[in-house]
């Protein structure tokens, strides 16, 4: 098993954000490019990757919006994709790849409709 499916297991099996976890996303964050959550600033145009923890429909003025959480073993990140209610593959404990915008909400740092590429099962 690989460190991106060990940290998917522990998400599905409720044990997040254990040291193991945090240190196994972020070694798969390195070796794949990606910036670490915590070194992203507002505007950036950033490329990060991580596990989506939570994934739910929350409109927005009225109309639908797809947030998820994205955990990366630095820091969590809200992506927001408006005008949708599911993208197939965008689910809780599925890691994903992510390139967008960071922008800063009341709720904490955003991207929204951020281009993504779904990471292959059984694969670190």
């Amino acid at each position: 098993m690989g460190l991106l499916d060990t940290a998917r297991t522990r998400f599905r099996s409720g044990l997040s954000r254990s040291a193991t976890e945090e240190k196994d996303l972020r070694q798969v964050a390195a070796e794949s490019g990606a910036t670490p959550i915590t070194s992203c600033r507002r505007g950036d145009e950033v490329t990060t990757c991580g596990v989506l923890s939570s994934v739910m429909v929350r409109p927005r003025a009225g109309a639908p919006a797809l947030e998820a959480d994205l955990y990366d073993g630095t820091a969590h990140l809200t992506l927001v994709w408006l005008g949708r209610r599911q993208i197939a593959g965008i689910e809780a404990g599925r890691a994903v790849v992510i390139r967008g915008r960071m922008t800063c909400m009341d709720t904490g740092i955003t991207i929204f409709n951020p281009r993504y590429e779904l990471r292959p099962r059984g694969t670190t």
